[in-house]
């Protein structure tokens, strides 16, 4: 029951941002300059032309019905009809989300153990060969921008030694087969980008973690060293990095714009790109509506297992609801 209230909460705060987030996105979408069935239908088109249009697209309805009728769509996976093509925005939109995913998912095992795995590494030893060196890399990987690393990467195992192909050739309708052999080298620039972030994080919290008096304690009871990193130190060590690895991973899932059109992937982020340059309303809705909540779950899951982790929290949060309580029977008392 203690651990029940303090989901709950998290899970009610989770779906209001959620709410909140999509109706942003419409608002947002909609107050773009120019009329979509203008830019449609071109500039020579008559006024009668584009009126129907309007019309048959539902833009001459009042602003706040059309945001309802959205919202009822996409709760049951609908986002309507795309623009441009004039199919349904939905498989298309799982269809890029599925081609983010063989680029991300494994991005994110890799990047998230090694990045975890070092920054401990260089916290325990700081200040030592391995830490120099494992900072100096993070830091170099921070201060190149993704479509750096790309290019480099092209260069090197694309054309110097010709082992992944360069770009993707095949679009949207590409299948899982024919994707695989282009995904290694996305996945590369995606670990590196990812992971510096999640070493320089970790790192810090180590070294905080390892000067704990309760570290020292352990040490003084006999334990060995490796026991109290992994026992005792790195538990305490993660729950600050939790925030970072997740937004990372929400960073991955949501399509990485930059990297998928260094590359021509088929994924949500080139997917994005195309839809604001043909101003696809329908399927940018549906992109940034999927990209809130991607990053409202991860930082969900974030929370939780903070509170796993920390037994803390909820004494915390127990703690504060009596209080609260005890103040507002004093002020009764007191009236």
């Amino acid at each position: 029951m203690n651990v029940l209230v303090p989901v709950l909460r998290r899970l009610g705060i989770a779906v209001l941002t959620v709410v909140l987030a999509s109706l942003f996105v419409f608002l947002a979408v909609q107050a773009l300059p120019g009329d979509v069935a203008q830019q449609l239908l071109g500039q020579n088109a008559t006024p009668d032309a584009v009126k129907q249009l309007r019309e048959s697209l539902g833009l001459d309805q009042n602003v706040w019905l059309r945001y309802l009728q959205w919202l009822a769509g996409a709760v049951h996976g609908d986002f309507g009809t795309s623009l441009v093509s004039g199919e349904p925005v939905a498989p298309t939109l799982f269809t890029a989300f599925r081609n983010s995913m063989l680029i991300a998912v494994p991005a994110m095992v890799v990047g998230v153990t090694l990045s975890l795995t070092l920054g401990v590494v260089a916290g325990v030893r700081r200040g030592r060969a391995s830490d120099r060196v494992i900072s100096i890399v993070s830091l170099i990987v921070m201060s190149v921008p993704e479509f750096m690393v790309a290019t480099v990467l092209v260069l090197l195992f694309a054309i110097g030694l010709p082992l992944f192909p360069a770009v993707v050739l095949r679009g949207s309708d590409a299948t899982v087969g024919e994707l695989l052999p282009t995904i290694w080298l996305p996945i590369i620039v995606l670990t590196l980008a990812m992971a510096a972030y999640i070493v320089r994080t970790a790192r810090s919290s180590t070294i905080d973690v390892m000067a704990s008096e309760f570290v020292t304690t352990a040490e003084l009871k006999g334990l060995t060293m490796r026991r109290v990193v992994w026992k005792h130190a790195v538990p305490s060590a993660l729950l600050p990095t939790l925030n970072v690895v997740a937004l990372n991973v929400a960073w991955l899932l949501g399509g990485v714009v930059v990297v998928e059109n260094v590359f021509n992937y088929p994924g949500m982020g080139k997917l994005m790109l195309e839809s604001v340059f043909n101003r696809d309303l329908p399927t940018i809705e549906a992109i940034a509506l999927l990209s809130a909540l991607i990053y409202v779950v991860c930082n969900l899951a974030a929370d939780l297992v903070a509170l796993v982790l920390d037994p803390k929290l909820r004494t915390r949060q127990r703690r504060t609801r009596t209080r609260t309580r005890s103040t507002r029977s004093a002020r009764k008392a007191a009236a």
